[in-house]
């Protein structure tokens, strides 16, 4: 048997949304900034799916952005208000996701900007009062923080820590990759200027996400080159790409609750079947219900001269799993994420993450591995 259990690296691409491409693949290849009638036909797909996406969110179609992914879209919400705003102040976590922190740490060094990192505690959720105090000690701020981490699944709290940011007037923007698709967001009832979304996360194509900017906030170009993108992001548009994001995220919303219900109960066969048949067994961040991605469980295996070999032992059985972010795959140092949250480095953690095609027999058969795997360390 293979097993995928790498879905928040990236997802399998549905097959409703590659009917939806297909015939643009082949048949709708004009330019959407050429005017004539190849053209037009392009970009009339290309403006329906920003609807679709906008709708979804409860946005203006404005506001929506289409870019390569989320990175970019992360990349260009912090450098391009920076810029926009004359910025001196980054808030942000230790275990935000690399598109964030290095971004931050770019402008740090070029003299642009002070980061403070809020407190977290051990499961990575953020000190409210921690950040409170950030905020009112440093004016013309930006709060970037997740709303769900990658590796270990915690939840924030993007509405209070709007909230708090809106009191300190500070602009907000709020890494959603791993929640876009997943949960349904709100524009309307979050202080979030920032939002972004890549289409692989959640059953769309690689190479597309897009960025959800508030009209409140006006930025500049990030990519030079051409007016696409409302002058905002040059180079012609990946038009079949973004209509197939826009499929995807029309199927994830239409099927959510079913498809959180399922996903939660294969998490959840997980999480007993470990706790019955390995000794030791911990999980790293929170994974209560609704305080966690119901698609990510993050395990932390007990000490092991061994643990080093476990990734490799459960992809010779058919095994995707990830040691932590996909970004740190083939990195001699340990996840970021685990070391930010102090996690005791003698453990392995490996990120085990579902979705809506993975099956029960599937868990149960990873299950039995991990055991035969990890058995002569348990005797």
């Amino acid at each position: 048997m293979k097993v995928y259990f790498d879905n928040a690296a990236t997802t399998p691409l549905d097959l409703e949304v590659f009917e939806t491409m297909r015939p643009l693949m082949l048949n709708v290849y004009g330019n959407p900034s050429s005017t004539h009638a190849h053209g037009r036909e392009a970009r009339t797909k290309l403006e329906y799916a920003r609807r679709t996406v906008a709708d979804l969110l409860n946005t203006s179609p404005s506001e929506i952005f289409f870019t390569s992914g989320g990175t970019e879209a992360d990349n260009t919400a912090i450098t391009c208000s920076v810029d926009a705003y004359d910025l001196k102040h980054i808030i942000t976590s230790e275990i935000e996701h690399k598109a964030v922190l290095e971004t931050s740490r770019k402008l740090e060094a070029e003299g642009k900007v002070k980061i403070s990192y809020v407190d977290l505690d051990s499961e990575g959720h953020v000190n409210m009062g921690h950040l409170n105090d950030l905020l009112k000690n440093n004016s013309r701020s930006m709060v970037s923080l997740m709303h769900a981490n990658n590796e270990i699944g915690t939840l924030n709290d993007i509405g209070a820590i709007g909230e708090l940011a809106s009191e300190y007037d500070a602009i907000f923007h709020s890494d959603t990759v791993q929640t876009m698709g997943h949960f349904a967001h709100n524009t309307q009832n979050l202080n979030c200027h920032f939002l972004v979304g890549a289409g692989h996360k959640f059953h769309g194509p690689k190479g597309v996400g897009f960025l959800r900017v508030c009209k409140s906030k006006k930025i500049g170009r990030f990519m030079l080159g051409g007016g696409q993108e409302r002058n905002h992001r040059g180079g012609t548009e990946y038009v079949y790409g973004i209509v197939g994001l826009a499929k995807a995220l029309e199927i994830a919303y239409r099927d959510m609750n079913h498809h959180e219900r399922y996903i939660r109960g294969l998490k959840d066969r997980m999480i007993e079947g470990l706790k019955n048949r390995i000794p030791g067994v911990m999980f790293n961040g929170d994974i209560r219900d609704g305080h966690s991605l119901y698609t990510v469980l993050n395990v932390s295996f007990p000490p092991s001269e061994d643990n080093d070999m476990l990734l490799f032992n459960l992809d010779i059985n058919g095994i995707s799993a990830s040691g932590g972010s996909a970004c740190n795959s083939g990195a001699a140092m340990g996840s970021h994420v685990l070391n930010g949250i102090k996690a005791d480095t003698n453990r392995q953690g490996v990120r085990f993450s579902f979705s809506k095609y993975n099956k029960p027999e599937e868990v149960d058969f990873v299950l039995d591995k991990l055991v035969e795997i990890l058995e002569p360390a348990m005797v």
